[in-house]
């Protein structure tokens, strides 16, 4: 893999691991769907700067993400794009302070071996 690509899919993945990260703030800012009504619901949403935020964050990804597809087979790219798992277990483990099992650790575990042996291109 080129430095390029390398870079492209390490900032993909940095775009999806952060777009989520505000998407979370964003929604636990929100009222609870139940004591709004749907009309209301969409307002808040829509008004909300994070949600914002974590939109125009995937619209960056977005034009990324194209680019590396036109530079690297699907079938690689999405195995490594799936990288970002490991990325939002760190953050929503650090940064929100999520709890994390054994069982979710072990699978994050699989997933970037997995990654890491597709990765291995020829």
């Amino acid at each position: 893999m080129t430095a390029e690509i390398v870079l492209l899919l390490a900032v993909s993945i940095a775009c999806d691991v952060f777009g989520q990260l505000v998407f979370k703030v964003g929604a636990d800012r929100l009222p609870s769907p139940g004591k709004a009504g749907i009309r209301d619901f969409i307002v808040q949403l829509v008004a909300e700067p994070w949600l914002l935020l974590g939109i125009a964050i995937y619209a960056v990804e977005f034009v990324i993400w194209i680019r590396v597809l036109a530079l690297v087979p699907l079938g690689i790219a999405f195995p490594i794009a799936s990288l970002n798992i490991l990325g939002i277990v760190l953050v929503g483990r650090i940064l929100l302070g999520e709890s994390v099992s054994r069982k979710q650790w072990a699978g994050t575990a699989l997933i970037t071996a997995g990654v890491a042996i597709v990765a291995q291109v020829d």
